[in-house]
C-alpha cells in the first residue's frame, strides 16, 4: 500500500481585493510532501512563499483549492480544530525567534505544551530533552538576551519540536544571522532531517534552498519548478517549468 503524503496541496489559491484590483498572491498551487522530507519553498519577494507558508501553518484560510495535513481537510477545520492543528501537527521556527524576554530557554520551550495542559514535572523533562537534542544544555536557564543570535534560534527550534509535530515549518530562519551563523544553522536542520522529521524551509536565498534535496520554486502565485535543491536552486529567471506534484522521493 502507498503511504499517503503528510502533505497534500491541490490547486490552493489565495486571492486579495486591493480596493478595485484582485491580487493573487497563489494561483492554483499543487504539491505534496511526504513524511521525513526536507523541502525548501524558494522564490523572490512576491512570489507567493509567505502566503503559502500561512497557509501551510493553517494561519490564513485559502480562497479555494484543498490542503490536507496529516489526513486532516484544513478548510474545513472550525477556529478551535484549527488551534489545536496549530499546537500538535507543526512546529514554527520564525525568522525573529520570537522568545518571551523575561522568560528562560526553559521556560520558552515548555510554552506549547503548558497549552496542551502537560504536568510541570513532564513539560520541564520534555523540554530539557529538546534542548539537548539541539545543543542547549549548558544554557537551559539562560534568558534570550544572555544568548547570541544563534542560540536563540536553536531556543526556538527546540520550542518547535518539544511538542513532537508532524511539521517543522520554518520561516527565512537565518534571516537575522551572519553567514557563519546561519550556515550551523541549516547543518542543524539536516541533522533533525537525518533524524526523521519532515521540514518545509521557507526562503528567498537560492543557497538554502540548494541545501535541501527538495525544492519548490514559486513565482507570481505559482509553482514554476519543483525538484532536487541543487538544480531548482540555480534556476534563473524566468524559472524553467517542471511537474509539480509526484517529485517527493
Amino acid at each position: 500500500m502507498t503511504e499517503a503524503p503528510l502533505i497534500s496541496v491541490e490547486n490552493l489559491t489565495r486571492h486579495y481585493r486591493v480596493g478595485e484590483e484582485e491580487v493573487r498572491a497563489l494561483d492554483g498551487v499543487s504539491f505534496d510532501v511526504m513524511r521525513g522530507e526536507w523541502v525548501a519553498v524558494v522564490g523572490q519577494s512576491g512570489s507567493g512563499k509567505s502566503t503559502l507558508m500561512n497557509l501551510i501553518g493553517a494561519l490564513d484560510t485559502a480562497t479555494g483549492g484543498s490542503y490536507r495535513i496529516n489526513g486532516k481537510d484544513v478548510e474545513h477545520l472550525s477556529d478551535d480544530q484549527l488551534a489545536d492543528l496549530r499546537n500538535n501537527e507543526i512546529g514554527f521556527v520564525f525568522q525573529t525567534f520570537q522568545l518571551l524576554s523575561r522568560s528562560t530557554a526553559l521556560a520558552n520551550v515548555e510554552l506549547p505544551l503548558v497549552y496542551r495542559g502537560l504536568p510541570r514535572k513532564e513539560r520541564k523533562e520534555k523540554a530539557v530533552q529538546a534542548l539537548e537534542s539541539v545543543g542547549l544544555a549548558n544554557r537551559m536557564h539562560h534568558k534570550p538576551n544572555e544568548l547570541s543570535g544563534g542560540q536563540r534560534q536553536r531556543v526556538a527550534i527546540a520550542r518547535a519540536l518539544v511538542g513532537n509535530p508532524s511539521l517543522l515549518l520554518a520561516d527565512e530562519p537565518t534571516g537575522n544571522l551572519d553567514s557563519a551563523t546561519g550556515e550551523e544553522i541549516i547543518r542543524l536542520f539536516g541533522e533533525l532531517h537525518k533524524r526523521g522529521h519532515t521540514i518545509m524551509l521557507v526562503t528567498h536565498e537560492p543557497r538554502l534552498a540548494a541545501r535541501c534535496p527538495r525544492a519548490i520554486r514559486l513565482s507570481d502565485g505559482k509553482v514554476v519548478a519543483d525538484g532536487p535543491g541543487a538544480e531548482v536552486a540555480s534556476l534563473g529567471a524566468p524559472p524553467v517549468q517542471s511537474p509539480q506534484a509526484g517529485a517527493a522521493a
